[in-house]
């Protein structure tokens, strides 16, 4: 009895308490996260000085490399996001698409094999649907980076607290591990598992996929701005964000890139753009990634596309982080079902 009403009492203190660190979710999981990821560089601080101004050291690193390069891209994403806006609900614009279009011969061949489907794909359809293509994709990232802006008090606080909690995960992280091991129902070798893998998936997509789409976002801004193409740093961005796709990735943006050239009559560059796509996307997904990640973590390609936009459509941006961590949670936990118990219920 007594047992029973502790039990009750534990459980009413663990919703109240989840109750109070929800609100700050998603701080929590960026600050294990990156503290996982920066913790090598803890490590060797740690070796010359106490854990304290180690600790304090490798905080200063991720304020550089983190905050002071994104608080210079929120403010450079929101005018190009504007620019793009403005382009795609400026009438002069859509006269010259339309233009283009009309007078495109490849594009009056497609219309008149599909016409003998009763599918209509003409000049007016395309130039309307790229025209609110690029309204929408303007008006959401100029809203985004926007509200970022005009928050900017909150952004600052957020992310000192994320700070403050990175800097006693360092300090303290592996103590919390332990207390947490012990406190977890299952035997220590399937708590460590369990961690080990979230590491290991949290340090794949932060740093593999984050380094793929740092160098496919470059080199896709640096491909637009030398072609001529408007708002390089934003379609950039836009592509780094896309190479966490498998596959896909980038070709959302380069694609249509090279569409848009053909129907120009710039061969040459529409064939640049497909060779690009296919020679990073090459490169990226079989030789560098599969050399940083080795065989830390296997998982399926497709799941790893279905992870992401998954997690995108269920929890936001955050979801490029989430989405994975929920699938290798799932994995993880299907294999120690596997090993561990599947005998025991095959018997009952």
């Amino acid at each position: 009895m007594i047992l029973k009403y502790f039990l009750i009492i534990f459980m009413i203190t663990i919703f109240l308490m989840g109750k109070l660190l929800w609100p700050f979710l998603s701080i929590l999981v960026l600050a294990f996260v990156l503290s996982g990821v920066f913790y090598p560089i803890y490590r060797f601080f740690s070796k010359s000085v106490r854990p304290i101004f180690a600790s304090l050291l490798t905080c200063t690193i991720i304020f550089l490399v983190v905050f002071v390069p994104l608080v210079f891209l929120i403010g450079a994403l929101s005018k190009e996001a504007y620019s793009l806006y403005v382009m795609g609900t400026n009438i002069a614009t859509g006269q010259d698409l339309r233009e283009l279009l009309h007078n495109n011969q490849i594009l009056q061949r497609i219309e008149r094999f599909l016409a003998n489907y009763d599918i209509k794909l003409g000049a007016e359809h395309i130039n309307k649907g790229l025209s609110e293509l690029g309204k929408f994709i303007g008006l959401f990232l100029y809203e985004q980076a926007s509200a970022a802006a005009s928050n900017i008090l909150k952004f600052i606080l957020n992310f000192a607290f994320m700070l403050m909690v990175i800097f006693f995960l360092l300090v303290d992280g592996r103590k919390l591990m332990t207390y947490l091991v012990e406190l977890s129902p299952l035997p220590e070798e399937q708590d460590r598992k369990l961690m080990d893998k979230f590491h290991e998936m949290a340090s794949v997509v932060l740093i593999v996929n984050g380094i793929s789409g740092l160098i496919q976002g470059c080199l896709g801004g640096v491909v637009f701005a030398f072609f001529g193409l408007g708002s390089p740093l934003l379609w950039g961005f836009i592509m780094a964000l896309l190479a966490f796709f498998p596959i896909v990735g980038v070709g959302v943006v380069l694609v249509p890139a090279a569409g848009y050239f053909f129907l120009k009559g710039r061969t040459g560059a529409g064939i640049f753009f497909i060779v690009f796509y296919v020679i990073i996307s090459t490169i990226m997904e079989y030789i560098i990634k599969p050399k940083l990640v080795g065989d830390k973590v296997q998982i399926h390609t497709l799941l790893v596309f279905l992870s992401v936009l998954g997690g995108l459509k269920a929890f936001g941006i955050l979801g490029i982080i989430y989405g994975p961590l929920v699938v290798t949670a799932f994995l993880t936990l299907t294999d120690i079902y596997r090993s561990s118990y599947e005998m025991y219920i095959r018997k009952a």
